[in-house]
């Protein structure tokens, strides 16, 4: 039988065992030995490799930087990029994260006997409805150009999908969306009252206290900022007392949020955890989940919030709106209006009991249609696609 291989292709270690779990099972189920390309020494804080092998997954060092402009780092990237396509005989790349697809896609002009089958997951566009007019003059163009080269375009929000449809992709190629990467409601799910209570107290939360947290990485897109300088606001109004804001997630913004809470005198209300591998421990027994993101694709962390019962604060953008209802599931606000933020996060602490249960409720209701099993099914049609690709490449009907 002859061997089988793809190349799972991002910028970062930690991106594989976040992401592409469900999709390393399928594929080795489906007979494929998995490799997968990253920057291992990114991000700084966290070394995945053990968990990757873990996976059964062969783990490739480049030289991939996340910034496109970093072009002496993403020209080695490439070049090693090339190395790995010759030397395991790849028969197809799954490319994620944006240079990681421009890496990939531009495999495509290998010469025919070498060229791999390109998958080009779409995370979301940098071209999004309300981006700066430079990611449109920019960023579109060269989705449009690489999209010539991708077997399999798939996307995972319905703004996006709209847009890909604009796109010729390589000849006979392929258009999908799908839920997410989907989720594990056997992780994901409600706790009862007595373990919530337990892990309020292993935090030191009290009872009385209002817990707010963030999940996610300390950068400038995931905008926890924002939520410091609401808290202030409410702080000066006398209406911050008992709340606790936990950040669960590290960052090379970090120290630089640190030193703001500092400067906005909120060191009791902000509470750093760092980078955690059990999210759910600490979403578990939140009050609200606040996702203040200035853009997001889908926004795992914000279903993962929803599928344990808790309520969502988040910013209104075109990930969100796939599963957001303004005031059933949570409240939405804009990413840049402190006020409004402040304002949302004084409402979700005064709703009554009941409602809260009710709300409560619905944000479980509200994550079904991204379910692991949804997401899966649609993976597995597409690597079905994959390999019908791979034979007609090869000669084979």
């Amino acid at each position: 039988m002859t061997e089988k291989n793809i190349l799972i292709l991002a910028t970062t270690n930690e991106f594989l065992g976040k992401f592409e779990q469900q999709n390393v099972r399928i594929l080795r189920q489906k007979g494929f030995t998995v490799h997968y390309a990253a920057n291992m020494n990114e991000p700084s804080y966290l070394h995945d490799i053990e968990r990757i092998k873990k996976m059964g997954v062969q783990a490739h060092h480049i030289e991939i930087a996340r910034s496109p402009y970093m072009f002496q780092y993403n020209t080695k990237a490439f070049r090693q990029l090339l190395h790995l396509i010759r030397k395991y005989r790849i028969d197809a790349i799954h490319c994620h994260t944006p240079v990681g697809g421009l890496l990939g896609r531009l495999a495509g002009w290998l010469p025919k006997k070498e060229r791999p089958i390109i998958l080009y997951t779409a995370h979301g566009f940098h071209f999004y409805k309300g981006a700066p007019l430079f990611n449109h003059l920019f960023y579109y163009p060269v989705e449009r150009f690489l999209a010539h080269n991708t077997d399999i375009l798939i996307v995972i929000n319905e703004e996006d999908y709209r847009n890909a449809k604009r796109f010729r992709l390589k000849k006979g190629g392929s258009l999908y969306k799908i839920p997410g990467e989907g989720l594990d409601l056997d992780v994901f799910h409600p706790v009862s009252d007595e373990e919530k209570r337990e892990k309020r107290k292993n935090l030191g939360i009290l009872d009385e206290d209002f817990f707010l947290l963030s999940v996610g990485e300390i950068n400038a897109n995931k905008n926890q900022k924002i939520v410091v300088e609401a808290l202030s606001i409410l702080k000066k109004r006398k209406g911050a007392q008992s709340i606790r804001y936990g950040i669960v997630g590290d960052g090379f913004f970090r120290e630089k949020l640190q030193d703001f809470v500092e400067k906005k005198g909120m060191e009791k209300e902000v509470i750093f955890y760092g980078y955690c591998s059990n999210p759910w421990d600490y979403i578990g027994c939140a009050d609200a989940v606040i996702f203040p993101s200035k853009r997001e694709g889908l926004g795992m962390a914000g279903l993962e919030a929803l599928a344990m019962g808790v309520p969502l604060l988040a910013s209104d953008n075109r990930g969100t709106r796939e599963y957001m209802e303004h005031g059933k599931n949570g409240f939405l606000f804009q990413y840049n209006n402190v006020k409004e933020v402040a304002k949302t996060i004084e409402n979700i602490r005064n709703l009554d009991e009941k409602t809260k249960r009710e709300m409560r409720q619905e944000c479980v209701l509200s994550v079904k249609p991204f379910e692991n099993v949804y997401a899966g099914a649609v993976m597995q049609r597409i690597y079905t696609e994959m390999e019908r690709r791979m034979e007609r490449r090869n000669g084979k009907k």
